[in-house]
């Protein structure tokens, strides 16, 4: 059966063996010796080379990696260790302190911030003008759920079905629904489809804003249904989002699972600490290595090391630790400890643009943002958490179809009572609204590759956009979509002129002009460390979660994902995560039979 397995394996004299066979002599002479032994004497050599031991290290205290810290030290015999790039979310000991975290509305602050921002960037973009594109990714505690807009959506229960027939055997939509579930508690109750126990708190968009109103009636109006649950029975039509918001705050993983774990004594947790490499003995990982407060310090694993980084900062670890296209590490001189192709490959990516119009009434966040009102709120949120500072205004939404005949929603909407200009980075000029709007499942695919062997350098993150016809034709239809909605009677009232793209961008040429000129991430990069079988050349890691080719090595984040979900990335990466740790723990699978999923009674109409 080995013409199944498609990847090359090297073994190359490891400089821990003599601190792996110091230990394993250490613990044989205890267990001859008894008591009369010192751990201490047993653990000299570790102590000699600045290191410690653990049954786990994770890498990357993010949407996964908490997940994991707080699930796998649930078994007190089992230790973790779970390094994190970033600082705390907290400073010391509050919340209200790192109120540019924790105050839902200031989410802009994080994606603009280093000290919380890996502040990627990608390769010029051919298709796009040439344009580089800003990727922030969460580098703190909770990582990018610290830093996210705080919408909680799952994706289609046929995304996961899709998951599986690309090689993900058991991570079909029966078998992911009760690790949603087991995570959430939602503020609305439990039910077949939502959870009640679970330590993700999930609010449900309620707000009196008469444009929020004016959105959901305007849906209606161009002839789409609403739904009353996007993350249950029906994705398809528009309604009030889910939020990882609770009681004013935002519920990051580090909220959620990392601070009521932390107490343990199985758990130790670090800060600005970056991970530099992968630690073999052989083919097997027992360890990592990295950097803290100027000091080279090493963490060996007992059991795994386990990647949780994120879908640029796993495959990059896995690079710079031989992990990867033999021949790109060799070029950089890295000793190649496993070729493994599909690494930084596979890369998918959420596309998304502004559709704006101006607002004829004073109703926006445009008098909000204004120092004096800024300060009100804030005093407000410090206080209770309550006003304006306690949600991401990102409170309604949808999914529809591009066209007849697509099966499932390919095209997402939020909407915003405001106007944003570059990510947050320039302050709205005018009252306006807009939608972001999108295509959820991109045709275009692209990769990252290192760009030195410096783990201090950001890699070469090429995310190949609007490198398809399917991609451009899909990009026409959410802005003529959108003005569909926008040019509704329930709008009327407040329909000012169109900002952006403008009234005289109408032609299918000047739509495509526009959208490679001002489209942008919705930061949901993925898939770059592909779950699927043996055969697949493609294939990173197995559907267990292990690195295929090596031992003691998994990676479990949403780089995992085969394919790009149709919707935001953050709950289903905490999904990931509960069903990766019960793996983990040697436990069966959830699993929930014939839920059912709504489907439009034809496909013979776009709506």
């Amino acid at each position: 059966m080995s013409y199944l397995i498609r990847v090359k394996c090297y073994s190359p004299v490891n400089e821990m063996h003599q601190v792996t066979g110091a230990l394993l002599r250490a613990h044989r002479l205890k267990n001859i010796l008894g008591s009369k032994f010192p751990t201490s004497c047993a653990l000299s050599q570790l102590s000699s080379e600045n290191a410690s031991s653990h049954s786990y290290v994770i890498v990357g205290a993010g949407s996964a990696g908490c997940v994991l810290a707080s699930r796998l030290t649930e078994d007190p015999l089992s230790t973790v260790l779970l390094l994190e790039a970033g600082p705390k979310d907290t400073l010391l000991g509050s919340k209200r302190l790192m109120w540019k975290i924790h105050m839902p509305a200031a989410l802009t602050y994080n994606l603009c911030d280093e000290n919380y921002n890996w502040y990627y960037h990608t390769a010029p973009q051919k298709h796009m003008d040439n344009r580089v594109m800003y990727w922030p990714r969460g580098r703190v505690w909770g990582g990018s759920s610290s830093l996210n807009a705080m919408v909680y959506i799952r994706g289609h229960a046929e995304d996961y079905n899709r998951w599986s027939r690309e090689g993900a055997v058991g991570w079909d939509y029966e078998h992911c629904l009760p690790y949603f579930k087991k995570a959430q508690t939602h503020e609305l109750g439990p039910d077949q489809y939502r959870g009640g126990n679970g330590p993700l708190h999930v609010s449900r968009g309620k707000t009196n804003h008469p444009l929020h109103r004016a959105f959901l009636e305007a849906a209606q109006q161009a002839g789409y249904p609403l739904t009353d649950d996007m993350n249950g029975y029906q994705q398809e039509g528009f309604g009030w989002m889910d939020m990882t918001i609770h009681k004013g705050q935002r519920w990051s993983t580090a909220s959620a699972y990392l601070r009521p774990a932390i107490a343990r004594p199985n758990l130790s947790v670090t800060e600005k600490t970056i991970v530099t490499k992968i630690l073999f003995q052989g083919i097997k990982a027992i360890g990592v290595e990295y950097m803290e407060k100027g000091q080279r310090k090493k963490a060996f694993a007992s059991k795994e090391v386990i990647l949780s980084g994120g879908a640029i900062n796993s495959p990059q670890l896995l690079m710079l630790s031989g992990v990867g296209n033999a021949d790109d590490l060799k070029k950089l001189g890295i000793p190649v400890v496993c070729h493994l192709p599909g690494v930084g490959q596979n890369l998918q990516d959420h596309l998304e643009v502004y559709v704006q119009q101006k607002c004829t009434k004073p109703i926006t966040l445009y008098n909000a943002q204004k120092p004096i009102n800024m300060v009100k709120i804030g005093l407000q949120w410090l206080w209770k958490f309550t006003g304006e500072g306690a949600t991401s205004h990102l409170e309604s939404g949808g999914f529809i179809r591009s066209q007849a005949e697509v099966p499932h929603p390919d095209i997402q909407f939020h909407f915003l009572p405001s106007q944003v200009i570059d990510h947050g980075r320039a302050a709205s000029t005018t009252e306006a609204y807009q939608v972001h709007v999108g295509p959820m499942r991109s045709t275009s695919v692209g990769w990252l590759k290192l760009k030195t062997a410096n783990p201090n350098d950001h890699p070469i993150i090429e995310p190949n956009y609007m490198s398809t016809e399917r991609d451009i034709w899909e990009f026409r239809q959410c802005v003529k979509l959108t003005r569909e909605i926008f040019a509704q009677k329930a709008f009327e009232k407040f329909c000012g002129p169109e900002i952006q793209p403008g009234n005289h961008v109408q032609s299918d040429k000047e739509i495509d002009a526009f959208i490679r000129q001002k489209a942008d991430s919705a930061y949901h990069p993925s898939c770059t460390c592909k779950m699927g079988q043996l055969a697949d050349s493609t294939a990173v890691v197995d559907p267990q979660t292990k690195v295929i080719g090596v031992e003691n090595l998994r990676v479990v984040d949403a780089s995992i994902m085969p394919s790009v979900v149709s919707g935001n990335l953050n709950a289903p990466t905490i999904m990931i995560a509960e069903k990766a740790a019960d793996i983990i723990k040697g436990l069966p699978p959830l699993h929930e039979r014939n839920v059912p999923v709504y489907r439009p009674m034809s496909l013979e109409t776009q709506r």
